[in-house]
């Protein structure tokens, strides 16, 4: 797929992309700690992570379905590069950090669904999986080599010099996109408003039999995850009794297994794209949470969130290439953006809730729920992928 010009440069861009991301957000949790010193200022950085999604995914889905889409990665990596620099000259005040953050949150409202959409015009339909697990493997590789790099550039350097390389990363992605030829056809001008696009694309998940279920299962992993996610570095403390370098360890278990999931959905070809194996993803997790809330090993719980982490790597890349040849070219960005939604407000709910319930009923019950809601999402999704001729 990388001898192919145009998925190289869109590859080399999102990787890049990616290593920003990673770069801002572990220098800004680090930053926001030391200037305020608890996890209640931490915790505001995830809402101006997520509130950027809520407020502009309505408007940023039209837009990447009315605009070239090339155009709209680079406007926001543009933006991203003129406010990573800002901080690097002027992150001692919070409240201009957490301002900063959202903006830089909010580029990547724009990029990732307009990436998204891009992909399909780049490579043959049947090429999509393939393409899609070489864009998660990279991302998965940057995650795992960047963020102790990251935060040991902020306290050795400085964080000054840590968001100028987050900086130097958008621009580095700037200038390959601005060297990309797509195959996007001309769109069509249009006088109908942002709004009513907007519309249409929900009437599309209302309408469709998949998409619909999609949504459903979308909402239900994400209020599992969004908590159990964020408090598994509990779980390992209390249960596990492996705080620090055992939670490296349930962290590094994860990203082996995400790495993994790709090349095997590579070698299952056409049956890759299958729903059930997207489905079938949501309730492997949903084994794996039921595992994690019942162990007290350390062992077994990295093991289980190896598998963990090749469910979620599988139902992402299968979950992409499904919207990517599912849904009408014209309509893709807004698809993209309405699933960003979802995922984002119901991973809102799921950490204000997964908290109220970890400090109750204690963290057994947080991933005893989260088993619940994923094992829910598998069944809602088989039970209509059983009823449609696979793809």
């Amino acid at each position: 797929m990388l001898a192919r010009p145009g998925y190289r440069r869109l590859w080399t861009a999102r990787t890049v992309s990616q290593a920003g991301d990673v770069l801002q957000f572990t220098t800004l949790a680090l930053l926001i700690y030391q200037l305020t010193g608890s996890g209640l200022g931490v915790s505001g950085l995830v809402l101006a992570e997520i509130a950027p999604v809520l407020l502009l995914a309505p408007l940023a889905g039209p837009l990447v379905d009315r605009l070239p889409r090339v155009q709209v990665m680079l406007a926001a990596d543009l933006v991203r590069l003129f406010l990573a620099a800002a901080l690097a000259v002027w992150h001692e005040d919070v409240t201009v950090v957490y301002v900063l953050a959202f903006g830089l949150s909010a580029g990547s409202v724009f990029f990732n669904p307009a990436a998204g959409s891009l992909l399909p015009t780049l490579v043959r339909d049947d090429e999509l999986v393939v393409a899609n697990s070489g864009i998660w493997s990279a991302a998965v590789l940057i995650q795992v080599a960047l963020a102790p790099a990251a935060g040991l550039l902020a306290v050795t350097a400085g964080f000054g010099w840590a968001f100028a390389a987050n900086a130097a990363s958008f621009g580095l992605s700037a200038l390959l996109l601005a060297g990309l030829r797509s195959g996007e056809a001309p769109r069509p001008i249009t006088t109908t408003s942002i709004w009513t696009q907007g519309r249409e694309a929900l009437g599309l998940l209302g309408r469709d039999r998949l998409l619909r279920a999609l949504a459903v299962a979308q909402a239900l992993a994400a209020l599992s995850a969004g908590a159990t996610s964020a408090l598994l570095v509990v779980l390992a403390a209390r249960q596990l009794h492996a705080a620090g370098a055992g939670y490296g360890f349930l962290l590094a278990a994860i990203a082996v297994g995400a790495f993994l999931g790709p090349l095997l959905l590579i070698r299952l070809g056409a049956r890759a794209r299958s729903p059930r194996l997207l489905f079938g993803a949501f309730g492997l997790r949903g084994l794996v949470d039921l595992v994690l809330a019942t162990v007290t090993a350390l062992p077994a719980a990295v093991a289980a969130l190896a598998v963990y982490g090749l469910g979620t790597s599988t139902g992402n890349v299968t979950f992409s290439s499904l919207i990517q040849s599912h849904v009408p070219e014209q309509l893709r960005g807004r698809v993209f953006a309405a699933f960003d939604l979802i995922w984002q407000s119901m991973r809102l709910a799921s950490l204000l809730l997964g908290a109220a319930l970890a400090d109750t009923l204690g963290i057994r019950a947080v991933f005893y729920a989260g088993a619940v809601l994923l094992l829910a999402a598998a069944l809602i999704g088989v039970s209509v992928a059983g009823r449609r001729r696979p793809f």
